[in-house]
């Protein structure tokens, strides 16, 4: 059973752990089956691409990797710091997420 992910496309997050440690930036795609997401402008990665028709000069190309969630904090919208996430169903009876340091639902 793959546990539920505290992040979402579209959220700012900062990284805790690896070689961009510090950064704040936005996410780009959430991968489910491994636990990953694709950080904006994190774990860049060379990939040495062939030309084509998209392409046609071909060459070193900069592109995102994936990296672990466990290494992501969403931060939060309304202050702007970092805090960790839970979850709890609203007054509607929907789950809904929530900041642990103000008690704010996120949306």
């Amino acid at each position: 059973m793959r546990k539920k992910i505290h992040i979402k496309k579209g959220d700012n997050v900062l990284v805790l752990a690896g070689e961009y440690k510090g950064k704040e930036a936005k996410v780009l795609e959430i991968i489910t089956k491994t636990n990953k997401a694709i950080v904006e402008g994190v774990n860049l990665v060379s990939r040495h691409t062939k030309p084509d028709a998209k392409n046609p000069q071909g060459g070193i190309v900069k592109k995102e990797a994936p990296i672990h969630v466990s290494n992501l904090m969403l931060i939060e919208p309304a202050t702007g710091k970092p805090t960790r996430i839970g979850r709890k169903l609203n007054e509607n009876g929907k789950l809904v997420r929530f900041s642990k340091k103000t008690g704010e639902e996120i949306k």
